[in-house]
Order: C-alpha cells, then structure tokens, then sequence
C-alpha cells in the first residue's frame, strides 16, 4: 500500500510517498504554500498520481497527543480540507522535530549548506518512516 505524507509549512510544503509495500519513504516533491484549499488540491491531485491509498499529515502534538501550537492547528484543518477533497483516509501524525532529523541527516551525508534544497520533502519523508515503522495506522472511527 503506498502512502503519501505531507509536512506542512507555513512557505512549503514537503510531500513524500512510500514504496509499493508501505514500508520506505522516500521524498517526492515540495510545494509552495498558496492557500489552503489550493495546497488541498495539490496534495489530492499528487496522491491521485501516485497511486496511494491514505495520506499522512504531519501535526505537532504534546505527550497527550493534542495539538500544540497555531502550526499544528493549521495542519489539522489542512487535513480537514484533504478529506472533503480526497475519497481516502486523511491520518494527522506527530511530527515533532522532523525538520531537526532532516536535518541532521543532510549533516550525517555530508550535504554542502549551500546546495542544499529545501528540507521539507526529506522532513516528510521522516514523518512517514516513522508512521510506517508504527504500523501505518488508521485513525480511530468515531
């Protein structure tokens, strides 16, 4: 099952999919922020292209798993948005400190700073590992 991921920002916007197994991401592309319902397009519309069968947003989130921040409540209506638009599951998943990681990661690699491409396709590509190494799970029915 292939799974796209999207780290929303307020500029940009990471987006990543998994292989065909759900089992490694991989980043795909990044978005320029425009407007809600338009980046909602976007994310529907490349999901679509890739085939996939649940997107994953990334959201800020304390211990109790509640939203942090004006940045994680935008994620959660992102998400809102997604889901009028897209006939597949929308999963809100904790992205506390993917960019850090992303980061940390082009450091490891030894990537020069000033060729370096935006970092949210690879924070995306950290929020879906984590979600797919947790088990891809759905979220709960109410």
């Amino acid at each position: 099952m292939r799974i796209l991921a999207v780290d929303p920002g307020e500029k940009f916007l990471g987006v990543a999919v998994s292989d065909p197994t759900g089992t490694i991401a991989g980043p795909l592309t990044v978005l320029r922020h425009v407007s809600r319902q338009e980046d909602a397009g976007k994310i529907v519309r490349l999901a679509q292209e890739q085939g996939v069968e649940r997107i994953v947003i990334g959201q800020a989130t304390d211990a109790q798993g509640h939203p942090t921040t004006l940045q994680a409540r935008r994620a959660a209506n992102l998400a809102a948005a997604v889901r009028e638009l897209a006939a597949l599951p929308v999963v809100l998943w904790d992205e506390t400190g993917s960019t850090q990681k992303a980061l940390a990661a082009w450091k490891a690699m030894g990537t020069a700073r000033r060729r370096q491409r935006r970092p949210d396709a690879v924070a995306a590509t950290v929020i879906l590992q984590s979600y797919l190494d947790a088990g891809a799970p759905l979220p709960p029915t109410p």
